[in-house]
C-alpha cells in the first residue's frame, strides 16, 4: 500500500496540484511569476552558484528526458562499453557541479543578511529538496552504476505507465531505497513548484524569437558651433 501511494497516488496528486495552483497563481499574482532575483543584494556567490546549478542540472535533465522520450535512441547511444563509461563519468561530474552550485546558493542565503531577510519558508524547502535530490542522484550514480542502461527498463517504463494512465509499480517496487527515494523526491519538487520561485522556468522570454524587430532611431539636436 505504501508503494502504491508513493509511486501512483502521490505523483498524480503532485502533478494535478502543480498545474492547478500554477495556473491560479499566474492569473492571481502574475508579478510573483518570476525568480524574484536578489542579484542587486549580492552578485558574486549568486553568479557562480547559479551558473553551476543551471548548466549542470539542464544537461542532467536533458539526459533523463532523452532516456524517457526516446529510450531506443538513448540505448543506442550509450550501448557501447566506452560510451557507457563516458556517460557515467560525465553524469558524476555534472551532478557534483550542480550540487556545488546549490550548496553555494544555500551558503549565500545563510551568510548574507540582506538575502536571508528576503528568503521565506518555501525558498528553504525548495533549496533543501533540490540539494537532497541531487545528492541522491549522485549517490545512486556511484553505488548503483550504469543508470543510463537500467533507467529505460525501470524508471522510464514506470513513468510511461503513469503517463498512459495505466500505472504499474512493478517496475520500481524492487528497486533499492535510494533509487525509490530519488524517484519520489522528483514529484515532491513538482509539488513545490507552484508555491516557490521554481515557476520562473516558464518565464523564459522565448517570444523574442518570433517578435518583430524594433527600429530604434536616435534623435539628437544639433548644437551650434560644434
Amino acid at each position: 500500500m505504501l508503494d502504491l501511494f508513493l509511486f501512483v497516488g502521490f505523483p498524480y496528486i503532485a502533478i494535478a496540484l502543480a498545474i492547478a495552483v500554477g495556473i491560479y497563481r499566474y492569473f492571481s499574482d502574475r508579478f510573483s511569476y518570476s525568480s524574484l532575483s536578489t542579484q542587486f543584494l549580492e552578485n558574486n556567490k549568486l553568479f557562480w552558484g547559479s551558473i553551476s546549478w543551471h548548466y549542470g542540472i539542464l544537461l542532467i535533465l536533458l539526459a533523463h528526458l532523452t532516456a524517457f522520450l526516446l529510450p531506443d535512441l538513448h540505448l543506442a547511444v550509450v550501448g557501447g562499453p566506452l560510451r557507457a563509461v563516458v556517460l557515467e563519468v560525465t553524469g558524476w561530474a555534472l551532478a557534483m557541479y550542480s550540487l556545488f552550485g546549490l550548496v553555494l546558493l544555500a551558503i549565500r542565503r545563510l551568510s548574507d543578511t540582506r538575502v536571508a531577510v528576503t528568503s521565506n519558508l518555501a525558498d528553504w524547502l525548495l533549496l533543501l529538496s533540490l540539494i537532497v535530490q541531487v545528492a541522491l542522484g549522485l549517490y545512486v550514480a556511484v553505488f548503483y552504476s550504469w543508470g543510463g542502461l537500467w533507467f529505460t527498463q525501470t524508471a522510464s517504463s514506470w513513468l510511461w505507465s503513469l503517463f498512459t494512465l495505466r500505472p504499474d509499480i512493478s517496475y520500481v517496487q524492487t528497486m533499492p531505497w535510494a533509487v525509490k527515494l530519488h524517484f519520489f523526491m522528483a514529484f515532491v519538487i513538482i509539488l513545490l513548484f507552484p508555491f516557490t520561485r521554481l515557476v520562473h522556468v516558464f518565464t523564459v522570454p522565448i517570444t523574442y524569437l518570433w517578435r518583430p524587430y524594433q527600429v530604434v532611431i536616435w534623435v539628437r539636436k544639433s548644437v551650434r558651433g560644434v
